[in-house]
């Protein structure tokens, strides 16, 4: 399984969320394989703090577009394949969009984000192998902690109206533990297991699984 994680805004998360994913992952036996096409290399980095920290399980994380359109085409191949990519690189991205059996958009609940996801939508379609019958799955991501603040529910009702996504139903929150735990290289399930941060990323997690 092959999943994008993208949008065409940057500041969405997207990095974050393919490296707890990545995480996840790597603890079952099979492993998984990281790509990293975004040029910021936000994903390498922390995979990089992990490594030297001697954080376990590790897994690889590649920048490098060919052997990801291999290890694609390998029918062979049944690691899960996490993929972080932005806009910067439009070239790796349609070619990314184009190979994945799953794209995975974190949405922010901003009017902007919103329009951004509309327009990153109109590339997914005319990149998606229409053969494979590609899932386009989205979330909001850095949702406001507080109940009363409208937007969310606002952003909440426009994902559900958008053509071609699947609204996941959840939402990531904004939480400092996201932030600590990257910066640690630490998944937040592992950081801090019992914490709401560790919940709602297990949550997303276990519905990709």
């Amino acid at each position: 399984m092959l999943t994008v994680v993208g949008n065409l805004k940057g500041g969405t998360g997207k990095s974050t969320v393919a490296f707890n994913l990545a995480v996840w992952l790597a603890h079952d036996k099979i492993g998984v394989k990281a790509f990293d096409l975004d040029p910021q290399c936000t994903l390498l980095d922390v995979n990089e703090v992990r490594v030297e920290d001697g954080y376990e399980p590790t897994f690889d994380v590649s920048t490098d577009l060919a052997e990801l359109e291999a290890m694609a085409k390998d029918k062979k191949c049944k690691q899960p394949i996490i993929v972080d990519m932005s806009a910067t690189n439009m070239f790796a991205m349609e070619k990314a969009i184009s190979l994945a059996d799953r794209i995975l958009i974190p949405v922010q609940p901003s009017q902007a984000d919103i329009w951004s996801t509309q327009r990153f939508l109109k590339i997914v379609n005319n990149n998606i192998n229409k053969k494979k019958k590609t899932e386009v799955l989205g979330f909001l991501n850095r949702a406001d902690t507080h109940i009363g603040v409208r937007e969310t529910d606002e952003a909440e009702q426009a994902l559900q109206m958008m053509q071609g996504i699947k609204p996941l139903g959840i939402r990531l929150h904004q939480r400092t533990a996201y932030r600590r735990s990257f910066s640690e290289g630490l998944g937040v399930f592992e950081l801090d297991p019992m914490g709401k941060a560790s919940k709602e990323m297990k949550k997303l997690a276990t519905m990709l699984d």
